[in-house]
Formats: C-alpha cells, structure tokens, sequence
C-alpha cells in the first residue's frame, strides 16, 4: 500500500469518518427542560443508527482509502472496493438524514411521553459527517481540486540523469570523462602519468582528440535530458510494443524517471526498473 497515492478527497473522507466516531459518543436525544443528571444514551445505543449510520460511514471510509492506497484494486463482483465504499457512504448519510426526521422511531409518544424528543447533537454531528464524507466520495473523481495528492512529494535534492551518476562525476551522460591518472574536477587538462605529476624535462602532451569526438557523436539527438518527474492523481505506465494493458501504475508521491520523449507522451521508468510510456502527460511536476 501507497499513502502517497491518496488525494485530497481522501484527506476529506478521513477526516468526516474521525469525525462521525467523536458524534458516536454523543447524545442521540435531546429533552427540553431535562436535568442534567438525565441519563441520555449515544448513538450506540441505538442499533439502527449504529449499523446504518456508524458503522456504515467508517466502512465505507475505509473501503475508499485502502481501494485508493492499493496498486491494483481488488474487485468483488465485478465493482472494485471504492465503489463499494461510495455507495456505503451514501447510505450513511441517507440514514442519518432519517434519523433527524423521527429520532424516536416508531415509537409515537403516545400520551405525552415524547412530545419533547429531538435530534441529540451526536445525531446532528453525525448528519453532518456523513454528509461530507459521502460529498467528498462522490466528488472527488470529477473535481481537479479533490484529486490532487493529498501528501506532496518530496522534491529530490538534486535530480540525477538517467543512470543515477552524480553531476560531474565519471560516466554523467555530457560530462567530459577524466584521463587515466588526470585530476578530479579539472576536464579539459592535459594527461597526467600515473599519479598526477609531470616528470621533469618532459613536455605536456597534446590532449587527444579522438575519444571528445568520439563522445559528442554519442549524445543523443534532440534537445530532451532525461528528468525527474511526478503525477497529480494516479496514471497508467503502458508497454513500450503499444499493447492496451497496462504494466504498472505511477503514483502521486513518488518521483519518477522520463528516459525518452515520443512526440506528446514520455517514456518513464520506475522505481523497480520497468519501463513503459506515459500516454497522459499533463499536470507532471517536473524536479
């Protein structure tokens, strides 16, 4: 599992469900003119709203964060878990909206008993949780704001070529390599013997030609540079031979390495070494 692959819609769905349990604690029923040493129970004393509302709301948070948070969503006939998730949420707030019409249920108050019942403020902060957290469900394939990575990644201290090498160091693609015995950091001196020192009455030799040739001929053509990059919400990497399925998904958080441009879409390579084209390319953060 991926944290950094949960959205700002998820940060929200989060925290209505930590919400909707704090309400869970709370009185269910209010009384006018009640004393305060009136014994009123929570929400958890009441099945329906425990089973249709409480733990509705939770589970279905929870569903939509670890369907979120997974590489490849499990699905269970044929609907992956964050639908089940949304719809668990709806539901939630469907019964808590219920609940705040007739706390009493079917219970009339006949003769007086209920006349003065109403909606507790555990049942009114649990209207308003579910409320938000099934909005947030809803909306957060369809709004940009909500899709966004809800932990930012991290900028990478200085984003390294493809190949890992550092800057300036032995094999960075651009740099001029270092001849055999020359000094670190100083391209462009004349060879040096073994060791580094100029034997006395010898001349400086001239500084070979061939092998610079040799490696501007081997830069690649274009002006692209292999670069860092990360995805706003999560993207599918495909094959490089075109094939439809995908062979792994980049997730927001993570930075990732674009090897290659073809026309509008990059060719990426993970973490684990599997390279594959980024068909969708727009909103990356480059590093």
């Amino acid at each position: 599992m991926n944290i950094r692959s949960l959205t700002r819609g998820d940060g929200v769905v989060i925290g209505a469900a930590v919400l909707l349990l704090i309400a869970s604690f709370l009185d269910i029923y209010s009384f006018d003119d009640a004393p305060d040493s009136a014994d009123i129970p929570s929400l958890w004393g009441s099945g329906p709203v425990v089973l249709g509302v409480v733990l509705a709301g939770v589970i279905g948070a929870a569903l939509i964060v670890v369907a979120r948070a997974m590489p490849q969503p499990k699905k269970v006939a044929g609907l992956d878990l964050g639908q089940f998730g949304i719809a668990f949420t709806v539901f939630a707030a469907w019964s808590a909206l219920g609940n705040i019409f007739d706390p009493a249920g079917a219970f009339d108050g006949e003769g007086g008993v209920i006349d003065e019942f109403g909606a507790g403020l555990g049942l009114i902060l649990a209207l308003i949780a579910t409320l938000v957290m099934a909005a947030a469900a809803v909306a957060t394939p369809l709004v940009p704001a909500l899709k966004g990575a809800l932990i930012p990644a991290a900028r990478p201290a200085a984003p390294q070529p493809y190949g890992g090498q550092p800057q300036g160091g032995y094999g960075y693609p651009g740099a001029q390599q270092q001849p055999y015995g020359g000094q670190p950091g100083q391209p462009g001196q004349p060879g040096q013997p073994f060791g580094g020192q100029p034997q006395p009455g010898q001349a400086p030799q001239p500084q070979p030609q061939a092998p610079q040739q040799a490696q501007a001929q081997a830069q690649p053509a274009g002006d692209f540079s292999p670069f860092w990059f990360a995805v706003p919400v999560p993207r599918p990497l495909f094959a490089e031979d075109g094939s439809p399925t995908p062979i792994a998904e980049l997730a927001p958080g993570t930075w990732y390495l674009a090897v290659e441009q073809r026309g509008a879409n990059l060719v990426a390579q993970t973490q684990d070494g599997r390279r594959g084209v980024l068909q969708d390319t727009s909103g990356i953060q480059r590093g």
